[in-house]
Order: structure tokens, then C-alpha cells, then sequence
């Protein structure tokens, strides 16, 4: 989450007006995140009793033709009782609105707090919500294919290229090479799904250690399952501050996934390249947002070393890991 375009009080009251949702009472920008603007909508509500939704302006990697398939999702996963938002249509019954050239939606709001420093039980809980959330997904009639894959990640670094890599960290143009392995990966005889594809804590709400909200679900795709698993691993296995390796936290994922959702042989086979594969998705979009986010936005940039030590972390250990 975001704030590019910023919206005035007039501007937001009379779109909220297109909704059952009552009067707009107040609306904030949300600073986390890079990829669009987000304001947190308090209205009076329907019954007058107060509301509280997510409106988001789709600037940056969102198709419009993949709105259907987003929106449509939440509503498919919250009607087989998984912990995601619902879409709020309009009073014409449309999922999204267009305000000067771009797409908004008004997503429920759901309860909850992102763990800073996740505990195991709260990891646990984690992995065995996305593997629900893997089953619940199975019959979603629409796809989607995932936009951010490992040839997509390498062409991104490439398109960056190596000067303006080494801008941000010296280190950082070495790591193109890894790309190119990990974009040679075939993972098409995987088990896949519907899935997540960005399960990090700042994407999941909780109350103590239930899953209350998986939220942001604009890199969602149809793809192999274990990637999603690597993924959510590569974001929760790994302390926030020193960005070391937390062995209860990222065994619990694993074991928290399989308890209801066992992996297959040939999974487990290629989770250690597929883990590797997944920390460099978040080098090379990290690395891409840290150069093309405008000075102005209202945007915390994140630092792509971040996941450069991950992938040497899963390069050394991730078959011991994953056995």
C-alpha cells in the first residue's frame, strides 16, 4: 500500500456516494507499500451505526483487465469462509469504479494487527491459513498468470541494469546471474492453484495467533503452490531487524502448511530452488521500485540486500531446510 495520487476530501465524499455504505466521515493515506494509493475510509454506514473500508486507486503493475480476477477472488475465498476481505460494489453492482483514468475499489475492512515480530505460533497459524486458503481457491473458475515469474524477475534486473543496480549497492549486479538460473527453473508439473503470491506479515492481520485477515492480493496468480509456500517462507522465516535465519519461525510455516496440506515429492525436491527463485522476485521488483518510485510519493522504499541475503542463506542451507 500507497498514497501517489492524492484524492480531496470533495472528491472522495462523492465517490463514496456511489456506494450503500453511507457518508464519508474521514480518510487517511497509507504509507505502506509501493505499488498503489490506499486510504483507510471511515463512513457513517448504512444502518448509521459507522463503517470502516480500504479504498485503492490502482497505479503501478495492475491491469485493468485483471481486476475481474482479483476482485472476484476475495469475494470466491470469503464466501468458503477464509479470512479475506470482501469487494464492495457500487449500487450499480460494479466491483470498481474509474476516477480519471484509474481503477478504484472499496474492499472491506477486517480486523486485526501485522505482527512485527511474528512468534511461531502466529507462523504456524499462517501456514495452515494459506494452505486452506490453497484448497478453498481450487474451484475459482477465472486465472491469471503470475506476471512477477523467474524469467519476469530476471528481465527486470536486466531492464535495470547493472549501472543503476550497483547505485543502490555495489553488490547488487551479481546478483543477475542467480536470475538466469532461477528463470530456467520449469515448475509446470507442480500441483498449482490459485494463489497469494506476497504473504508477507505486513499482509496478514492477527489477533493473538489467529489469522483475522490475508489482505493485498494484487500479485495473486495461478501458479504452482510450493512457490506460494517459498514465498511466505522467504517472509516470515527471517528476523525483520537483522534479517537473520529464525528456525522456529520458518519451521513452523513449513509444518503449519503441511499439517493440511501435505507436500508432494516432487515439491519438496524443488523447494530449495524454488525458495531461492522467490528471494529474488523481491530483489528484483525491490530493486525496481527503489529506482522508478517518484522522489514525492508517499512511499517507504525497501532495500533489496534485504533478500540478496536470503537467497545466499537458501543457497547454503535451503536443501537441509526443505528435506
Amino acid at each position: 500500500m500507497a498514497v501517489y495520487t492524492h484524492l480531496g476530501a470533495e472528491e472522495l465524499a462523492q465517490l463514496i456516494r456511489h456506494y450503500d455504505i453511507g457518508e464519508l466521515v474521514s480518510a487517511k493515506g497509507i504509507a505502506e507499500g509501493v505499488s498503489n494509493s490506499n486510504w483507510l475510509i471511515d463512513t457513517s454506514g448504512s444502518d448509521g451505526s459507522g463503517a470502516r473500508y480500504i479504498l485503492t486507486m490502482y497505479e503501478r503493475r495492475i491491469e485493468l483487465s485483471d481486476l475481474p480476477y482479483f476482485l472476484g477472488l476475495l469475494d470466491h475465498l470469503s464466501a468458503k469462509g477464509c479470512p479475506v476481505p470482501r469487494t464492495i460494489h457500487d449500487r450499480s453492482g460494479a466491483a470498481f469504479r474509474m476516477l480519471d483514468g484509474k481503477a478504484i475499489a472499496l474492499i472491506e475492512f477486517l480486523p486485526g494487527v501485522s505482527p512485527n515480530t511474528p512468534s511461531p505460533e502466529q507462523a504456524f497459524a499462517v501456514g495452515q491459513t494459506l494452505a486452506r486458503l490453497h484448497h478453498a481457491s481450487a474451484d475459482y473458475p477465472l486465472s491469471r498468470a503470475n506476471t512477477m515469474g523467474f524469467a519476469d524477475n530476471l528481465a527486470v534486473l536486466e531492464q535495470c541494469g547493472a549501472a543503476r543496480l550497483a547505485s543502490i549497492n555495489p553488490a547488487l549486479p551479481a546478483i543477475i546471474e542467480p536470475a538466469r538460473a532461477a528463470a530456467a527453473l520449469d515448475l509446470t508439473d507442480l500441483p498449482a492453484t490459485q494463489i497469494h503470491a506476497d504473504m508477507f506479515p505486513d499482509n496478514v492481520l492477527m489477533l493473538g495467533d489467529e489469522v483475522t485477515g490475508l489482505i493485498d492480493f494484487y500479485f495473486a496468480c495461478t501458479g504452482p503452490m510450493a512457490l506460494d509456500l517459498a514465498v511466505t517462507h522467504a517472509a516470515w522465516g527471517f528476523d525483520a531487524v537483522s534479517g537473520a535465519y529464525d528456525p522456529d519461525c520458518g519451521g513452523a510455516i513449513l509444518r503449519g502448511y503441511t499439517s493440511v496440506r501435505p507436500l508432494s515429492e516432487a515439491e519438496r525436491a524443488l523447494l530449495p530452488d524454488i525458495a531461492k527463485g522467490a528471494a529474488l522476485r523481491f530483489v528484483a521488483s525491490r530493486a525496481e521500485d527503489w529506482l522508478d518510485t517518484p522522489d514525492d510519493a508517499l512511499v517507504i522504499r525497501k532495500d533489496p540486500m534485504q533478500f540478496v541475503s536470503r537467497w545466499h542463506f537458501y543457497d547454503e542451507h535451503g536443501a537441509d531446510i526443505f528435506a
